[in-house]
């Protein structure tokens, strides 16, 4: 592959702008040009760092000043392309950050100072990591000459964030600042996505260097395998065409590579059936008659049922995460393995791989209709009727459903089911981490990717205000919805003054059972009902009073307490459209999650129920 040039580079910066010529010296547009023409200008580090951001397209920054960092916001007060959005933590800014790349596919740019502000920045970057999202953080440090004495608010953010970024630079002078943050946005972007920290001395920002547009990159190690190699695709086309249960297994993947189009013609060139994980979901579309869910811990029967009696997965950009396979002995025990991903690193990581392709998932997935087209012109095809029947007949006995709350109280799922109908598949959901999070995943109906953001990976609590924040920054024509919990509202939600004061009107629905309400349904299941630590209070005592809270914080704050009233007051929360709202869903504190695969064990133990596992016959493939 060739690696990219600099006018690439600045051409994906600024897409509406026409690419110079492969292999071209010329700048990507006029600003460029002139940049190349002048001769280099006498700025100071924190100059520099902001033109760079505006050539690399960078249109919004999250952030918090500080002493290190403070040199960079006197020219940032200046720019004109870049906005600043001034948040209430460092975490806020770094799930912004994610919540903005998710939705708009562009890189997400967060800033915090040294020591506590760079550590606070730690949870959202391993949260990109895991997910592998696309984004930039720029932290301040002690002046160069301090570096290592244990100077006040130091702290080796490049050496604490090694482990959980795909890359991370110590700037050394300011001559470097172009290519490094050029590097930076590239690295974070291509490839397989994930988070770059760049972390510059105060003296680098304070000090006067050059500056000069474009900058040549320095990558000589770096060089992502796009296309897939052609023999792979082939026999992956004879596989496909011999198998008589097979499945595709898709994962997030396939949403960064933009490649949903392509899948469905996959998928209905092939006829088999589609499972989306949960960092997929709206990758397929639910009404699809091929979908059959999410697999996984909560995923549906029939998706669940689908991977365990395949004999062939089709595997596209996912990794065989332990919450899809469960016990990974007895995962898909009879199935051949089509394993396609960017990073080689994943193939054959979890899974071992009959057929390994390395390559960008919508390139491989366009060669494969290709080859599985020639396979079936050649006669190669298999009738999957019996297959379709028999998994036609399983979702038809273990729909997702459930019961309503013999207390009265009202059903969760009930809400976000709600919400979902009133809402439509067009809006942006974003999640929190824990039961919300998975009936939101199982009960809105997601038509489109990009539409349903969430932290899968490292399950990250109190990911969903702030990253709805950046999704409606980034796409302010969407109507976006965070479903929170109590427990995972309580961590973030500070960043809706944050909505409040820049005019980011949000939604945020809080399913408050008074509970930690994941870790409760574990207590209900293995731990005898001894309930350690899960009552919020919020319930009891209403501390807080969310309603109260949002007055507080500049939203409109509404309560539900029964199920009469939910559509009414979704309805009150999507007429206003210039504040954030904030409702206060009370819910009963013991409804479930089910189905469920208990951690550890196999898929075939799935419980639809609590004590009701689905009865499968052996032989009924």
């Amino acid at each position: 592959m060739t690696r990219p040039t600099p006018e690439v580079l600045a051409h994906r910066a600024h897409p509406t702008a026409p690419a110079a010529p492969a292999g071209s010296s010329a700048p990507a547009d006029k600003s460029d040009r002139a940049a190349v023409e002048r001769k280099p200008e006498l700025l100071t580090g924190a100059q520099v760092l902001v033109r760079s951001l505006e050539a690399l397209g960078a249109d919004v920054v999250f952030g918090i000043p500080g002493g290190a960092i403070l040199p960079a916001y006197d020219p940032l007060f200046d720019s004109e392309s870049v906005r600043h959005i001034l948040v209430r933590h460092e975490q806020g800014a770094g799930h912004a950050a994610t919540g903005y790349a998710q939705a708009t596919g562009k890189v997400g740019v967060c800033m915090a100072t040294s020591g506590p502000g760079a550590t606070n920045l730690v949870t959202p970057i391993a949260d990109a990591y895991m997910d592998s999202v696309a984004m930039v953080a720029i932290t301040g440090q002690v002046a160069s000459a301090s570096i290592g004495t244990d100077a006040f608010q130091e702290a080796d953010i490049a050496g604490i964030t090694l482990p959980i970024t795909k890359h991370n630079y110590l700037v050394k002078s300011g001559e470097e600042l172009p290519r490094v943050l050029a590097e930076a946005f590239h690295l974070a972007s291509t490839g397989r996505p994930g988070p770059v920290l760049v972390d510059i001395p105060k003296d680098v920002l304070q000090k006067q260097t050059t500056f000069k547009w474009p900058p040549t990159l320095d990558l000589p190690g770096y060089h992502p395998t796009l296309h897939p190699h052609g023999k792979q695709i082939r026999e992956a086309a004879r596989l496909i065409a011999a198998a008589k249960r097979p499945v595709l297994y898709v994962g997030g993947g396939v949403i960064k590579a933009q490649a949903s189009e392509v899948l469905r013609k996959l998928a209905e060139l092939t006829g088999a059936p589609v499972v989306t994980t949960l960092m997929a979901r709206g990758a397929f579309p639910d009404s699809h008659p091929q979908h059959l869910g999410m697999p996984g811990m909560h995923g549906t029967v029939g998706a669940v049922y689908a991977l365990q009696k395949a004999d062939l997965l089709i595997t596209l950009g996912a990794r065989f995460d332990d919450r899809v396979t469960g016990d990974l002995t007895t995962f898909a025990p009879n199935a051949q393995v089509i394993h396609a991903d960017i990073d080689p690193a994943e193939i054959g990581k979890n899974r071992v791989a009959d057929v390994p392709i390395v390559g960008d998932a919508k390139h491989v997935i366009e060669e494969l209709i290709g080859a599985v087209t020639t396979e079936h012109g050649a006669g190669h095809k298999t009738d999957l009727k019996d297959w379709w029947a028999t998994l036609d007949d399983i979702r038809g006995r273990y729909p997702l459903g459930y019961e309503e709350p013999s207390d009265g109280t009202l059903a969760p799922q009930y809400v976000i089911e709600r919400i979902g109908k009133l809402v439509g598949p067009d809006a942006i959901y974003t999640a929190g981490v824990g039961q919300h999070q998975m009936w939101a995943a199982q009960f809105v109906q997601y038509e489109h990717p990009a539409t349903w953001l969430n932290s899968g990976g490292l399950g990250t609590m109190g990911y969903a205000v702030p990253a709805a924040m950046g999704a409606k920054v980034g796409r302010p024509d969407k109507v976006v919805w965070a479903i929170d919990g109590d427990g995972c509202f309580q961590m973030t939600n500070q960043e809706l003054a944050t909505c409040a004061l820049e005019g980011i009107p949000i939604k945020v629905a809080v399913i408050n059972n008074g509970n930690l309400g994941m870790v409760r349904q574990w207590q209900t299941l293995f731990y005898d009902q001894r309930y350690s630590n899960t009552e919020l209070g919020t319930h009891k005592h209403r501390i807080p009073d969310f309603v109260k809270l949002a007055d507080a914080l500049g939203c409109v704050g509404l309560r539900c307490e029964t199920k009469r009233d939910v559509d009414a007051t979704i309805e009150a929360a999507m007429k206003v459209t210039d504040q954030p709202v904030v409702i206060d869903f009370v819910v009963g504190k013991d409804a479930m999650v089910w189905p469920m695969v208990a951690a550890g064990t196999s898929n075939d133990e799935i419980m639809f129920a609590r004590g009701v596992a689905p009865k499968f016959d052996k032989d009924d493939v």
